[in-house]
């Protein structure tokens, strides 16, 4: 095989499973939007949605770490297959159940807690696929590329799911669930992925082989250093997503147009920072970009919640959220690459895992400690805090990968 049909070959290969991944997610975003916003529009009970963001986050906190070990374990594209189709058809079953009946409310909870089931084996299952099929020096790109499609669909997909469920009965919107799943297994169905062989070392009991992937993880410093900074960094950032519609409705008080307008900046700018970084290809200096992404994350929150209550300053508020999102895939694609690149393949499955456990437990942490100081003191605070924070951590990790280098 010549270099340009091998470069030809997986380009095909990952884009198609790429493409096929972003419908599913357009898919899987539009009825997210539509069974949430139905659920807060029913029932107006904050008990209600607040369950049912547990329902989203417990399988993956759960779950997470021993879904990793079946990953590992068996094909990887059967299981992203597999967990796909799962999610597909509990949106196609739900449909069949709102157009016969008119189900309780706690059905809902229990729908997005299956489609968090089977997210809780897609999602490493692909990202563990994709240095299978992506050369390494190519794996920057290739997330490059991915995250730009990933960072559309989650643009398109609520815009999507709100035009919908204005003209169609939910029954009708879980449809385009199952069809973009469909549209996912298929394109990777007729992709051929290589198969991992196991550890050598390693034995074959459920436990040791959780082991196994942790130690891999944790042999190397830099990275452990960096994903718990990571990790310390979205206890206070994630919960930002919450309450951006406070910002635009109580701090600066527009309207809900507005408000959709940051979300929609925020993904421009993740689209923006994903294309530039695919267009530059391999980053030898991953750790540092890394570090810079935090950074911008850090610096954003500050200067939010320094602007005032303005008209004028909710615009400036609009252009750093893009500048927010786009400092997201500067942590993140490097990140991803940089795991791609060094865990063997045949652990990734369960570093992933581990990896998804540890951010869907800093997400509800985070709501805990944001949501009583965001109550009496203000939004505007809570992202002053996560930008100290974040900052305060990113340099502490420079210097101990400072040490690090210098004790290599």
């Amino acid at each position: 095989m010549t270099q340009q049909t091998h470069n030809s070959y997986w380009k095909r290969s990952f884009l198609t499973i790429a493409l096929g991944q972003a419908f599913s997610l357009i898919g899987s975003s539009a009825a997210q939007f539509a069974l949430i916003w139905w659920l807060a529009s029913e029932t107006g009970s904050a008990l209600i949605m607040a369950f049912s963001g547990l329902m989203a986050f417990l399988p993956q906190l759960i779950l997470g770490p021993f879904a990793g070990v079946w990953i590992d374990r068996l094909k990887r594209k059967y299981v992203a297959i597999g967990a796909d189709l799962f999610i597909g058809l509990v949106a196609l079953i739900f449909a069949g159940y709102l157009y016969w009946a008119e189900p309780p409310y706690w059905s809902v909870c229990l729908v997005l807690g299956l489609r968090a089931i089977g997210g809780v084996f897609h999602t490493p299952a692909i990202q563990a696929i994709v240095p299978l099929l992506v050369p390494r020096e190519e794996l920057v790109r290739a997330n490059g590329w991915s995250q730009f499609m990933q960072s559309g669909a989650y643009m398109l997909g609520p815009v999507l799911g709100a035009a919908l469920y204005a003209v169609l009965p939910l029954s009708a919107i879980m449809v385009f669930d199952f069809a973009g799943a469909v549209i996912a297994s298929s394109t990777l169905a007729i992709t051929a992925v290589p198969e991992v062989k196991k550890m050598a070392d390693e034995q074959p009991h459920f436990f040791s082989e959780l082991r196994a992937g942790a130690a891999v993880f944790i042999q190397d410093k830099r990275l452990l250093s960096t994903t718990l900074t990571a990790t310390i960094c979205m206890i206070f950032f994630l919960p930002l997503s919450s309450y951006y519609p406070l910002m635009s409705s109580s701090h600066f008080q527009v309207s809900a147009l507005h408000g959709s307008l940051v979300e929609l900046l925020y993904a421009a700018g993740m689209m923006a920072s994903a294309l530039l970084i695919s267009t530059v290809g391999n980053i030898h200096h991953k750790f540092l970009v890394i570090q810079l992404g935090l950074f911008g994350i850090g610096l954003t929150s500050i200067l939010s919640s320094l602007l005032p209550s303005t008209y004028w300053a909710f615009w400036l508020f609009a252009a750093v959220c893009a500048l927010m999102g786009a400092s997201g895939n500067v942590y993140n694609i490097p990140y991803m690459a940089y795991l791609q690149e060094t865990i063997p393949p045949e652990a990734l499955g369960r570093v992933f895992s581990l990896i998804g456990s540890l951010m869907s437990l800093a997400m509800p942490v985070g709501l805990v400690l944001s949501g009583p100081i965001a109550e009496k003191y203000g939004v505007p605070l809570w992202f002053l805090v996560t930008g100290i924070m974040t900052l305060a951590a990113t340099a502490i990790n420079a210097l101990i990968l400072n040490y690090l280098k210098q004790h290599s």
